[in-house]
């Protein structure tokens, strides 16, 4: 029987989040101490990322030992140097005979419009977050960590978008294990499929009303929308499932469903949207299922980042919108 697990239980895998609160950013490590099989799918135009390509199917490296998701834009991706400080201070990485070498890709979003831009995720919370994961019991949903200063709905600029943040669902049905953690980003609106609408995006403050994002676009037709550049949705898919890296890069890219159900719209020229996907490989399953609870779990993680999120620097958040209700 399926059954809804935290997603600190599956096994292998540690999560910590980092942030500096004042500058609204921040960043979120999860951990495979012994090595995760990993594989990676950048769907979205403008992407941020580190060490895709050693992913690549064809390519030599298999495992991982973290994945970061990060704001910053571009300079987020300078956590990952506290990441592979921490990682090899305690040994773990590939013994390259003169040194050990942790693998550690990720992804950033952009944040920087929010608070202080010149404030960014670096080396020093890359660290933090590593040294978090090993104590946090419980890992947090909403305005944390890489969805500190995520936002959603930027259509009509940063006075009708909304608080974005950080989500995570995890489900096991035998042993199998099958987990989410997504920073939520978009530049489109958020849509509950179990609610069958639409729960975060454009939002008319003075009005207290919805705008819808794709109406939004339809209506702006004779306009060019690279000038939206404040976005990107990041996520991972943790499972214990028997997987190659190419299996994985494949399940990766059917967890992008997870986005397409619940942004709208979703993978644009100006979202760099990214789904890793690691493994720690020790149950055998049909991939058919794995990749199906994979689609389940961000879908659900995207909601819970909505719904969990609270106001940041003058970003109305789902919370805020169901009180005036």
């Amino acid at each position: 029987m399926l059954q809804e697990i935290s997603i600190n239980k599956i096994k292998g895998f540690s999560i910590g989040h980092a942030q500096y609160q004042e500058a609204a950013t921040g960043c979120t490590v999860i951990i495979n101490k012994n090595g995760a099989v990993t594989g990676v799918d950048v769907r979205g135009g403008s992407p941020g990322t580190r060490e895709t390509d050693l992913l690549k199917s064809e390519n030599l490296v298999q495992e991982t030992h973290a994945v970061f998701l990060s704001g910053g834009s571009a300079f987020g991706l300078g956590v990952a140097d506290g990441i592979m400080r921490y990682l090899e201070e305690r040994e773990i990485g590939f013994d390259v005979g003169v040194a050990r070498v942790p693998i550690v890709p990720g992804a950033i979003l952009f944040d920087l419009t929010l608070a202080d831009a010149s404030i960014r995720p670096d080396a020093s919370l890359g660290y933090q977050a590593c040294l978090n994961a090993e104590t946090m019991k419980e890992v947090t949903n909403g305005s944390i960590g890489a969805g500190t200063g995520a936002t959603v709905g930027k259509c009509l600029g940063p006075t009708f978008s909304m608080k974005g943040g950080l989500g995570t669902f995890a489900i096991k049905i035998g042993e199998l294990q099958v987990g989410a953690v997504v920073a939520v980003n978009s530049f489109g609106d958020i849509f509950d499929p179990k609610e069958n609408q639409i729960i975060a995006g454009t939002y008319d403050r003075e009005n207290d009303q919805l705008l819808h994002t794709e109406e939004q676009l339809l209506s702006q037709l004779d306009k060019q929308t690279n000038r939206f550049s404040t976005n990107t949705s990041i996520g991972t898919i943790i499972t214990n499932a028997k997987a190659t890296k190419s299996e994985m890069n494949k399940l990766a890219s059917m967890a992008h469903d997870g986005f397409a159900r619940t942004m709208r719209p979703s993978h644009t020229l100006v979202d760099g949207d990214t789904i890793f996907a690691m493994t720690s490989n020790e149950v055998s399953v049909d991939l058919n299922i794995v990749g199906m609870l994979a689609v389940q779990a961000i879908e659900r993680a995207v909601i819970n980042g909505i719904k969990h999120a609270h106001a940041v620097d003058g970003q109305p958040s789902y919370k805020d919108i169901i009180k005036n209700k």
